[in-house]
């Protein structure tokens, strides 16, 4: 059976552009994942040990992305989803969005982003 960890709206100040001035400041990113593991046992027992923990996986998907600095959100989600991927061998696939709060678009978009799935 896979589970599902959910986060959502996980907000973050990172360097993340291909333009000049979106390199020259950290900007309001948020991500969002899903961390496919088996749960079947945490389920059972109600014990953290027998999971992943969620606020573990937020500061690794956060500290992998500020360190990345990356130009594109492609890279910026692949990045975010090997990081939380490495972080226990129990999780089995991660699905990343990375999203940019303030685009550099010429239009009224909430966000844009990338979502991207890894897997073992």
């Amino acid at each position: 059976m896979t589970d599902v960890v959910e986060v959502r709206g996980l907000r973050c100040l990172a360097v993340c552009g291909a333009f000049d001035e979106e390199r020259t400041r950290p900007q309001p990113l948020v991500i969002d994942l899903d961390v496919e593991l088996d749960a079947e046992v945490a389920a059972a027992t109600d014990e953290l040990s027998d999971t992943v923990n969620y606020a573990t996986l937020c500061d690794l998907a956060v500290s992998a992305l500020v360190a990345a600095k990356p130009r594109l959100l492609e890279h910026a989600s692949d990045v975010v989803a090997r990081a939380v991927l490495g972080a226990d061998p129990r999780v089995l696939a991660v699905s990343a969005t990375v999203a940019k709060l303030r685009p550099p678009i010429p239009h009224d978009a909430a966000s844009v982003g990338v979502r991207r799935r890894v897997t073992r």
